[in-house]
């Protein structure tokens, strides 16, 4: 990965939110707030100062003052398209971002180029996930073709007769796609060309269901983290866990509730600020969680793990944040359970995680129960304060993973 020298970065930043902070009140009051100018931001402790944003608090700022709540330092001019996510929330995009946002990296870094011909299942209505990844795959010289979602068998076919190489979808679309080729009467893989597909990320074992199509399809699986605020945010490298953080994308992950950042392998808010002086957010909430896995010189986070839920399902323990994707990756590790539930209350003052497990048919508890108490350790930085084994009966299939019960 490139990278900026740390006082490279905080240079840029200085400079393009002293721009912002020049031409937008929304970004100057988040300054003011903290009583700083942005020639304050020597590092990321000056950063971590200034309040996160949430994704609500920008809502309520863009129905104050429409349509952008006073975030907007560039010139209307410069504006290429708005973009409308749920809220609504309006996203502008400028005339100068011709490769997606950093989508055209993750293409490249794919082997996507001249001659390969591209799918793209993404939606280019009013939100910006087809049009970010049409101009990535444009800008790396391949040939587009702009689908959208929907339309499972008519896709299908174009698969098959254009000769596409890249499939860009959601994991469930496309096992959607491969199931009516299969349908059909194909061969797969050795009746098509697809060589490779971008995947949309989903909970469960994620990472094991793209070794198995990976591997019964013959093709390369790859993923990145973006969301509409902000394109690209991280993306996966060869060899590596997890995103990689792109370097326009000052990224710290934090408390949920005090912003405060945390330290390396406890789950948090995914805060991003980026060097963008048009659209210049600063210290924003995602709203979706993950772990620091690496950090950059100069403080920020490097790498993330894959993400691990949204804010709002996780549930406080001793000071520790636990979340229901915690749960699932217990399980996975450790075959020998089948089902698994966390339960959290509070008992003479004290803050209790329980976990309710159903082993898998064959498996001991004896041996196992060690082995989850170490795992989720691992997992959460959280030691479990006991075990029950339970049977399929009281565990449904539907039970929650996370139960907060220390009200």
């Amino acid at each position: 990965m490139h990278t900026l020298p740390t006082t490279d970065r905080f240079r840029l930043l200085r400079a393009s939110q002293q721009f912002a902070y020049d031409r937008a009140p929304a970004i100057r009051a988040v300054y003011q707030l903290a009583m700083m100018t942005p020639q304050d931001l020597q590092g990321p402790a000056d950063l971590a100062r200034l309040a996160v944003t949430s994704k609500d608090s920008l809502l309520d700022k863009q129905r104050q003052s429409p349509p952008f709540g006073g975030f907007l330092a560039a010139d209307d001019t410069s504006i290429r398209r708005i973009y409308v996510s749920p809220g609504p929330v309006y996203e502008p995009h400028s005339f100068d971002e011709d490769t997606g946002k950093g989508f055209s990296h993750v293409f490249r870094q794919a082997g996507i180029g001249p001659g390969d011909r591209v799918l793209n299942t993404w939606s280019y209505h009013l939100v910006p996930a087809g049009l970010l990844l049409d101009a990535g795959i444009a800008a790396t010289g391949a040939t587009l073709i702009p689908c959208g979602p929907g339309g499972a068998e008519q896709q299908a076919q174009l698969i098959m007769e254009l000769g596409i190489t890249c499939i860009c979808s959601s994991t469930s679309f496309f096992v959607t796609l491969v199931e009516t080729l299969e349908r059909m009467g194909y061969d797969l893989p050795s009746q098509w060309k697809v060589r490779s597909a971008m995947l949309g990320g989903e909970l469960g074992d994620w990472m094991g269901k793209r070794r198995a199509l990976e591997q019964k399809y013959a093709i390369r699986t790859f993923s990145a983290y973006a969301t509409g605020d902000f394109g690209l945010i991280a993306y996966e490298e060869l060899g590596q866990l997890g995103y990689t953080v792109q370097p326009d994308r000052l990224v710290q992950i934090c408390d949920p509730h005090t912003g405060a950042p945390l330290p390396p392998g406890e789950p948090g808010q995914i805060v991003v600020t980026t060097l963008d002086s048009g659209w210049p957010l600063v210290r924003f909430g995602t709203g979706d969680v993950a772990q620091a896995l690496a950090h950059s010189p100069d403080g920020l986070v490097e790498r993330i793990s894959l993400l691990q839920g949204r804010v709002g399902q996780g549930v406080k323990v001793r000071e520790i944040f636990i979340y229901p994707r915690n749960v699932e990756e217990l399980i996975i590790r450790i075959p020998a359970i089948e089902r698994a539930q966390i339960i959290v209350e509070k008992k003479q003052h004290r803050e209790t995680a329980t976990l309710r497990a159903v082993l898998t048919p064959g498996a001991s508890h004896y041996a196992t129960q060690s082995d989850l108490i170490e795992v989720f350790r691992q997992l959460t930085r959280l030691r479990l304060d006991s075990v029950e084994w339970v049977i399929q009966e009281d565990m449904p299939i539907d039970a929650p993973l996370l139960v907060d019960n220390k009200q």
